[in-house]
């Protein structure tokens, strides 16, 4: 879900070229669940081998990270740890919203409904163990550096883009600016064209947004955004205090300019039965976000693609045409062939 802020955030559309020779963290559930989402048939069924394993994740990853590798990007995908245990009531929701949505797929299915069944196949779909390993090696044998997060994979990309080891973080969500992230993009690993409900396509641009932006458009400071996400809702404590919206949420925000003065707002909005009492401790969900749960113990590297390896994933073991992946992987030797003649150039 992530913290729905959209409608107040400033942000800019960019060009892949901006971002050439940056390195880039990527919130990694976020585009294999994009990809698992988007890739499939009308009907909703995902692309699959011939043993009938689903291999969307490994189309999306495997396509839209190679095209960004020849434009000269430099990805490090972060995979999500163990989510901490205030997100236990916002996995329990997510996997009865998904079972819900697989009772109304079959059912539409049964009625021949196919854009019905496309719609609720995108909601139902599951990320496993094996799918997030197989998209690990696939990323390995790309040389393209893989980081485990011991727990929020955006906390982690923030981290590492305040350390300035990152450009940016790159995720649809919004969670990485209270975790602190200087730049988000969002857009990144979606197609280029999105297809609309009159079967029109309208083109897809990266948008860059600065969290200084942010904080000078709204007004307030860090403290004060991750209080607004709280007053909406995060996954820690799914839809925040009812009744406020992110409007609502950023009048407050400005109006107490402290944590503590807002909070102690709330509770006396609350007594006057102006407010239904929040069932969270919102020091508790502050200090995750302001002090998260992070590792350092990671190395950013790049090496060659090992073609090997990549052909033996996608080719031999999930039926890739060994044609088209040549292609992706020729495109790849040629951008950084390009590259290296530029520089001797230069030079």
């Amino acid at each position: 879900m992530g913290l729905q802020i959209g409608e107040l955030v400033p942000k800019k559309e960019i060009k892949l070229e901006d971002l050439k020779g940056k390195i880039i963290a990527v919130d990694a559930f976020n585009a294999l669940y994009q990809f698992l989402a988007n890739i499939r048939q009308p009907d909703g069924t995902p692309l699959m081998d011939s043993k009938k394993r689903i291999t969307s994740h490994l189309s999306g990853l495997f396509y839209r990270t190679t095209n960004l590798m020849t434009k000269g990007l430099r990805l490090v995908y972060v995979f999500d740890g163990k989510p901490h245990e205030l997100k236990a009531g916002t996995v329990s929701e997510r996997i009865a919203r998904k079972e819900e949505a697989r009772t109304k797929y079959e059912e539409a299915r049964a009625r021949g409904e196919v854009e019905e069944m496309f719609k609720y196949s995108r909601q139902a779909l599951r990320l496993s163990e094996e799918m997030v390993e197989e998209s690990k090696e696939l990323l390995k044998a790309l040389g393209l550096s893989v980081v485990q997060a011991p727990s929020e994979g955006e906390a982690q990309c923030s981290f590492m883009a305040k350390k300035h080891e990152a450009y940016c973080v790159a995720s649809q969500d919004y969670d990485s600016l209270a975790f602190g992230a200087p730049r988000l993009v969002q857009n990144l690993t979606l197609a280029r064209k999105r297809r609309l409900a009159s079967g029109a396509y309208m083109p897809v641009m990266p948008e860059l947004i600065e969290l200084e932006h942010v904080l000078n458009s709204l007004q307030i400071n860090q403290e004060q955004l991750i209080c607004l996400a709280i007053l909406v809702g995060t996954d820690f404590n799914p839809g925040g205090i009812k009744g406020i919206g992110p409007k609502r949420a950023l009048q407050l925000v400005q109006q107490y300019k402290s944590p503590v003065l807002l909070f102690s707002a709330l509770d006396r909005l609350v007594k006057e039965g102006k407010v239904p009492a929040p069932e969270f401790d919102w020091r508790e969900i502050f200090e995750l976000f302001k002090k998260p749960n992070i590792t350092t113990d990671y190395k950013i590297e790049f090496k060659k693609v090992d073609e090997g390896a990549v052909k033996k994933l996608l080719c031999k073991e999930h039926d890739f045409s060994e044609e088209r992946v040549d292609s992706a992987l020729e495109k790849i030797y040629e951008s950084k062939e390009k590259a290296s003649q530029k520089g001797l150039g230069d030079f």
